[in-house]
């Protein structure tokens, strides 16, 4: 894979109209099951600070335009906060919130030293130079000045940004601070403080997942069938790493459509005619192109794993599914919906909020290199990541197994339980 390709941390499905009440709606079952006190409930709803900046910026045609930008601090009280910056037109306050606890939740699952935060600027990054979006970076970073920090928010890439905007970030904020600050964000270059082991992270913590997962069902990876829904960077991943310990992937998919090959797909040679072909699928010829790309979902494998977009298992195809575990690397791949369906059939879900959580866990570990001043070497880091993961999934499966709950619920469970005994251990309030 190109060095240049970069983790981007990901985010949850959000419902258009309403992403906080969508967020809240899980949080709420999980704080019923642990019986939290009302006073700690109120303290964990809402977000600790949001603000909302507008940035004047010079387009190249010498106008001035400016911009509506936002930062939502959620919660601070394991450590400062993390959570990327996306630039997209539909960015707006309430998505901002929801992302913003859901990385509070997302970081104390796999028991990382972080709070939650997320940030957003109105833009259409397609339409806009590369001198245009340096300029809107910059402003960006000077108006939060005081909010970002390594020791009190600490941004990354997300939807339409990478490694440059991140580099830009580092750039304007040292200035203010009148030094190199490298850990004020991570995702950055690899020349610039980044971490190795960073573009494969979420894939390979799905990989763990996945692994941890087939233990607990008495399932051999050598003897195991899977389906990858999405071939971009996390489902590559996914699947070249899981074929790797064995597991025979049948079925792979991107925009173009899915591919079946019931011997198994060679998924280096998917991988290398992806990276030849613009990054698509179209005209594999190590798999035959399915008729409709839907029945990915709901093809006779053992492991499924959506790793392509929000939703795509609902109440309408959830009781067609022959997989015995769905490992979720997209974020909301299930909707509401079809959980009592899944959970009837007595499928394993390993639920996004721990599967796809390796990429933080790296964005982490980068974090830690650049306060350190001293870079390991990727195999330190994946070792470090898949400890780290396969912990997190031994307590959430524990968690599931006391209260009798999903394995979605539990990790709710784990990381509420974790961030209120650290309210009430400090006195938060």
């Amino acid at each position: 894979m190109a060095a240049t390709t970069v983790y981007k941390e990901p985010a949850p499905r959000v419902d258009a109209e309403n992403p906080l009440e969508s967020m809240m709606s899980r949080f709420n079952v999980a704080t019923e099951i642990l019986g939290l006190d009302e006073e700690t409930y109120d303290v964990l709803k809402a977000p600790d600070k949001q603000v909302i900046v507008h940035i004047p910026v010079t387009m190249d045609n010498g106008k001035v335009r400016v911009f509506e930008g936002y930062r939502v601090v959620h919660n601070t009280i394991l450590g400062p906060s993390k959570g990327g910056i996306r630039y997209d037109k539909n960015v707006h306050l309430d998505e901002v919130k929801a992302l913003a606890a859901w990385m509070t939740w997302k970081c104390a699952v796999v028991d990382l030293p972080y709070g939650g935060a997320k940030g957003g600027i109105i833009c259409d990054p397609t339409t806009m130079s590369a001198g245009e979006l340096e300029r809107l970076t910059r402003g960006y970073t000077m108006a939060l000045k005081d909010v970002f920090g390594p020791d009190k928010d600490i941004p990354a890439p997300d939807m339409g940004t990478g490694p440059r905007e991140m580099a830009w970030l580092m750039d304007e904020f040292s200035k203010t601070v009148g030094a190199t600050s490298p850990a004020v964000v991570t995702g950055k270059p690899l020349v610039m403080g980044g971490s190795l082991g960073r573009t494969e992270a979420t894939g390979r913590g799905v990989m763990v997942s996945a692994l941890a997962a087939l233990k607990k069902l008495d399932l051999d990876p050598s003897q195991v069938s899977a389906a990858v829904q999405g071939f971009g960077n996390v489902g590559s991943w996914a699947a070249k790493l899981l074929s790797e310990q064995g597991v025979k992937i049948k079925c792979i998919s991107d925009v173009s459509g899915a591919y079946w090959n019931e011997e198994g797909i060679n998924i280096e040679e998917a991988v290398a005619y992806k990276n030849a072909h613009k990054g698509r699928l179209d005209g594999f010829q190590g798999a035959t192109l399915m008729d409709n790309a839907d029945d990915l979902l709901t093809t006779d494998v053992d492991v499924l794993v959506p790793a392509a977009v929000e939703d795509v298992i609902t109440e309408h195809n959830a009781h067609k599914i022959k997989a015995k575990l769905i490992v979720e690397g997209a974020n909301g791949p299930t909707s509401a919906s079809a959980d009592p369906i899944i959970n009837e059939k007595g499928i394993m879900v390993v639920p996004d909020i721990l599967a796809n959580s390796g990429g933080v866990t790296v964005s982490y570990f980068e974090w830690v290199q650049n306060r350190q001043g001293f870079k390991w070497t990727e195999e330190m880091v994946t070792e470090r990541a898949d400890r780290i993961m396969s912990d997190a999934f031994e307590k959430v499966y524990a968690t599931s197994q006391k209260y009798n709950i999903p394995m979605r619920i539990a990790a709710y469970v784990v990381a509420i339980d974790k961030v209120a005994q650290t309210y009430r251990f400090r006195g938060g309030f």
